[in-house]
């Protein structure tokens, strides 16, 4: 992963999605702090993917850009945590809710309204996320390809054999095209608009 100069806003090409490819978690981490660069106040960010993909992994990341500098754990038992840096960073984790209901606890509008947000596993409540958000989507190609062929890989829960993950950006409204085209910019790569 090869910095490029950066370019001004007006020479970057809005994308729809960009997929990174990540070969541990010192990169994962790596990635996720080039994109706290990109965060703004307000923004959602969805977490998704094979368990053990390294969700929290991009969070800690993602603190780490945003200058957090105490340590960044899975809130999967306290369902939330939050963290100070150049923005407040809520990380959630709805792994555990029994139902989108359950979300109402949250209070999920406050937290909208200040920081960044993170929600591991928000794919299960999206339907009461806001739409426009980033959702990032972490997953191991050796496992989708091997469970392709019919062998069933990755099901005993032991994913440490596996270090090469994909990360799926997919901006969702508008306002995240553009950062999605200065992201790929910024860490060298190409995407799809």
């Amino acid at each position: 992963m090869t910095k490029s100069p950066v370019r001004t806003d007006d020479e970057i090409e809005p994308l729809e999605r960009l997929d990174v490819a990540s070969t541990g978690p010192e990169q994962t981490q790596a990635i996720a702090v080039a994109l706290a660069d990109l965060v703004r106040n307000g923004d959602l960010l969805i977490l998704t993917g094979d368990l053990g993909a390294g969700k929290t992994c991009f969070t800690q990341g993602l603190g780490r850009g945003l200058g957090v500098e105490q340590p960044i754990t899975s809130p999967t038992f306290t369902l939330a945590n939050q963290y100070r840096g150049r923005l407040l960073l809520h990380h959630l984790d709805v792994y555990r809710l029994d139902s989108v209901a359950e979300t109402l606890d949250l209070d999920l509008p406050d937290l909208l309204e200040s920081g960044v947000t993170v929600i591991e596993w928000g794919d299960q409540i999206s339907e009461v996320l806001p739409a426009d958000h980033l959702l990032v989507v972490l997953h191991y190609p050796e496992i989708e390809a091997s469970n392709a062929r019919g062998t069933e890989v990755g099901h005993s829960g032991d994913f440490e054999q596996y270090d090469d993950r994909v990360i799926e950006f997919v901006a969702k409204g508008i306002g995240w095209q553009s950062r999605l085209g200065l992201l790929a910019d910024s860490l060298g790569v190409g995407g799809s608009g």
